[in-house]
C-alpha cells in the first residue's frame, strides 16, 4: 500500500487525466466517423451504381458490406462513365459551396492546418466531408477512404480544443490524435495510426513526439469503436483477412532482390506524384468554375477506367482503376498468378491517371488508399517475373506485392515507421518485418526530390508551429558570455553626483543608460538619458537633486554565465535596448554591457547554422 501511495503521488493526474479523457472523446469520434462514411459510402454505390450500371465495386477479404447481392444485375459498364460525372458534379457542388478547404485529399489539409492554422479547422469540414467523399467514392471516382476519415477525425479534435479554449500547442495535438485515430481504425491498424499521425507532419526523418501517446489512445479507442461495429466473423480479421498471416521471407539472398524491388520503386513513385500535380495544375487552368472540374476529372478516369476494362476483354480486374481498387489489390496479394504481370502492371500505371483525374481535379477522397494499389501491385508483378528467374529463392511473389505497397508510399509520404508497422498489422504477422523495413528506408532516402503531401515541411524547425519552442531553445543554447563585449570605458555615475554635473556627462556620450555606485564603486541603481529629461526645465533642482534622485534602485542586470532567453526576458521587462553585465558572485561589480541587436544576431547565425547543417544532411 505503501509502494501504491507513493506511485499514485508521482503521477501527474491533471496533466495525464486530461490527454487520456480528450483521446478517448477524439477516437471515440474518429471511429463513429469511420463508420458513418463507410455505411453512407455503400448506401451511394448501393442506389446508384448497381442498379444503373450493374456494377458493385470488389472489396477486400476483411471489409464489410451492408449489402449482399445474391443475383448481380448485368453490368454495363459505359453507364459507369455518367453515374462518375454526377457524384463529382454533387461532391463538386457541395464542397466548394460550403466548404472549399474540403478538396482533395483531406490529410493534407489536416498537416496545413497543423502547421500554419494554429491546429484550427472549421467545425463544418467534417459533415461536408463526409457527404463529399462518400459521393466521391461511392460512384466509382478512384481515391482513398484513409484522407476523408483522417480529417474527420482532426476536424473533431480541433473543434474539441476551440470549445474547451485550449492553447494552440494543445489544439494541435488532439487533431493530429484524430488523424490517427482515423487511420487506425479504417485499416485496424492502431499503431501504425499512431506513428502515422507523428511523422506524416514532416517530410524529413522528424517525429512530433508530443502527439504519440495521445494518438496511440485515441487510435486504439477508434479501432476499438469501429471494429465492434463489424459482425463477429469480421471483427478481428486484418484488413485482407486471415489470408496472409503466414507470409515471411526465406533467404538472405532474397534481400538482394527486395533491393532491386525499391530501386524500381523509386521512378514509379516519381511518376505517381509528378503526375498527381501535374494534373492539378492542368485543372487550375480549366477555363469553368471549380465546382464543374471534379465532374470532369471523373468523367474522364471513368471513360480511362471503362475503355481498359473493354481492352482487356471485360475483366472485372481491370476495373480496379476505379473506387478503392481493393478487390485486385486482394488477388494480388493473395495470388498475383491469377491476375498476371501485364494487368498488375497496367493497373498500377493507369490507377495513377485515374486517382489523379479524381483528386487533383477537386474531388474528395484519399491518396494512400490508391498509393496501397499501385504499390501492391507493381511488388506482385516483380515478385513474379522474380519467380520466373530466380524460383529457388522467390517462393512467394505475393511477399513483394506486400512489401512493394510499404515501399511506395513510404517513398511517396516520407513516412517509414508507420508504413512498416501498417504491413505487419495489415498480414496479421511481423515475417516481413525485415524486408519492410530495408525496402521503405531505401525508398524513403531514395525519393526525397518528390512528396506526394505538399503541405509537409521538413522538420519541427522548418515548421511555424514550433517557432516559439525553437526561439527558446536557441537561446537557450547560448550564453551571455558568448556575444558580450566587456568594456572599461564606460560611464559610471556616482551616488553623490549633482543633477548638472549628470547633464554634462549624458551630453557628453553616446551611452543610453548610466550605473549608479556607492562609494565601492558598487552598482546600487541605474537611470536612462529618459529619466533625466523630467529635470532640465526646473533649474532649482539642478543643485538639490543627485543621481540617488534620479536612479531606479531595481536594477535588471544579467551574468556571463546566464542564456540568452534570460537576456532577452530582462530586455522585455526593462525595455531598454542595453542591460548591464555583471559579475556572477558579485552582482554589484559591472564588467560590461549586452545589446538587444547582439542578442538577435547571435539567434540569427545560430538558426542559419541549424538549417544549414539540416541541408547538409539532406544531401
Amino acid at each position: 500500500m505503501k509502494f501504491l501511495s507513493r506511485w499514485l503521488q508521482t503521477l501527474d493526474w491533471k496533466t495525464s487525466g486530461k490527454w487520456t479523457v480528450l483521446s478517448v472523446l477524439v477516437g471515440i469520434i474518429a471511429g463513429l466517423g469511420g463508420i458513418v462514411f463507410l455505411v453512407l459510402g455503400q448506401l451511394v454505390t448501393h442506389y446508384t451504381l448497381v442498379p444503373i450500371a450493374g456494377y458493385a465495386p470488389r472489396d477486400s477479404a476483411g471489409e464489410f458490406s451492408l449489402f449482399h447481392l445474391e443475383h448481380p444485375p448485368e453490368l454495363n459498364a459505359w453507364l459507369i462513365i455518367p453515374v462518375m460525372i454526377v457524384g463529382g458534379l454533387a461532391s463538386g457542388w457541395l464542397v466548394y459551396t460550403f466548404a472549399p478547404e474540403a478538396e482533395g485529399h483531406g490529410t493534407d489539409a489536416a498537416i496545413e492546418a497543423f502547421h500554419q492554422k494554429r491546429g484550427l479547422i472549421r467545425a463544418r469540414i467534417p459533415f461536408i466531408k463526409t457527404l463529399a467523399s462518400a459521393l466521391t467514392l461511392g460512384t466509382g471516382g478512384s481515391g482513398g477512404r484513409e484522407g476523408p476519415i483522417a480529417q474527420i477525425g482532426a476536424a473533431f479534435g480541433s473543434y474539441l480544443g476551440t470549445v474547451l479554449k485550449l492553447p494552440a500547442r494543445d489544439r494541435r495535438i488532439l487533431l493530429a490524435a484524430g488523424v490517427g485515430a482515423g487511420i487506425g481504425a479504417i485499416f485496424r491498424a492502431p499503431l501504425a495510426g499512431a506513428l502515422f499521425a507523428a511523422e506524416i507532419l514532416y517530410s524529413e526523418s522528424d517525429l512530433e513526439t508530443d502527439v504519440i501517446i495521445p494518438a496511440a489512445t485515441a487510435s486504439i479507442v477508434g479501432y476499438t469503436v469501429f471494429t465492434l461495429w463489424l459482425p463477429a466473423d469480421v471483427r478481428h480479421l486484418p484488413l485482407f483477412g486471415n489470408g496472409l498471416k503466414g507470409y515471411a521471407w526465406n533467404s538472405p539472398l532474397e534481400l538482394v532482390l527486395y533491393g532491386v524491388l525499391a530501386l524500381m520503386l523509386v521512378p514509379c513513385v516519381a511518376f505517381y506524384v509528378n503526375t498527381f500535380y501535374g494534373t492539378q495544375r492542368l485543372f487550375e487552368k480549366v477555363p469553368l468554375p471549380k465546382k464543374y472540374r471534379p465532374a470532369i476529372g471523373a468523367g474522364l478516369a471513368g471513360l480511362i477506367g471503362v475503355g481498359l476494362f473493354q481492352l482487356w476483354g471485360q475483366d472485372r480486374a481491370a476495373l480496379a482503376v476505379l473506387s478503392t481498387g481493393y478487390g485486385t489489390l486482394q488477388d494480388a496479394l493473395s495470388n498475383a498468378g491469377t491476375v498476371g504481370i501485364p494487368l498488375l502492371l497496367t493497373v498500377a500505371a493507369v490507377k495513377v491517371v485515374t486517382t489523379s483525374l479524381t483528386i487533383s481535379s477537386g474531388g474528395s477522397g484519399g491518396v494512400f488508399g490508391p498509393s496501397m494499389v499501385i504499390g501492391g501491385c507493381i511488388g506482385s508483378a516483380i515478385g513474379l517475373i522474380f519467380q520466373h528467374f530466380f524460383p529457388g529463392i522467390v517462393s512467394r511473389p505475393e511477399t513483394f506485392g506486400l512489401v512493394g505497397m510499404a515501399g511506395f508510399f513510404s517513398g511517396c509520404a516520407h513516412a517509414p515507421f508507420s508504413t512498416i508497422i501498417m504491413v505487419s498489422e495489415i498480414t496479421g504477422g511481423y515475417g516481413l518485418l525485415l524486408p519492410a523495413m530495408w525496402v521503405s528506408t531505401l525508398t524513403f532516402v531514395l525519393c526525397r526530390p518528390w512528396k506526394l503531401y505538399s503541405k509537409q515541411v521538413p522538420s519541427r524547425l522548418e515548421s511555424p508551429a514550433h517557432r516559439g519552442d525553437f526561439l527558446i531553445d536557441v537561446l537557450e543554447g547560448l550564453r551571455v558570455d558568448d556575444i558580450y563585449h566587456p568594456r572599461n570605458d564606460f560611464v559610471t555615475i556616482p551616488e553623490g553626483t549633482k543633477l548638472k554635473e549628470i547633464v554634462q556627462k549624458v551630453a557628453a556620450t553616446e551611452q543610453h543608460f548610466f550605473p549608479v555606485t556607492d562609494a565601492n564603486g558598487k552598482i546600487i541603481g541605474i537611470f536612462s538619458e529618459d529619466d533625466v529629461r523630467p529635470y532640465l526645465y526646473d533649474q532649482t533642482l539642478w543643485t538639490l537633486a543627485n543621481a540617488r534622485d534620479i536612479m531606479n534602485p531595481r536594477v535588471i542586470s544579467v551574468t556571463p554565465h546566464d542564456d540568452l532567453n534570460t537576456a532577452m526576458r530582462c530586455f522585455t521587462t526593462i525595455a531598454m535596448d542595453e542591460i548591464p553585465v555583471v559579475d556572477a558572485e558579485d552582482r554589484g561589480k559591472l564588467l560590461g554591457t549586452l545589446r538587444h541587436q547582439e542578442a538577435i544576431s547571435a539567434y540569427n547565425r545560430r538558426v542559419m547554422e541549424f538549417k544549414q547543417s539540416a541541408a547538409d544532411h539532406a544531401t
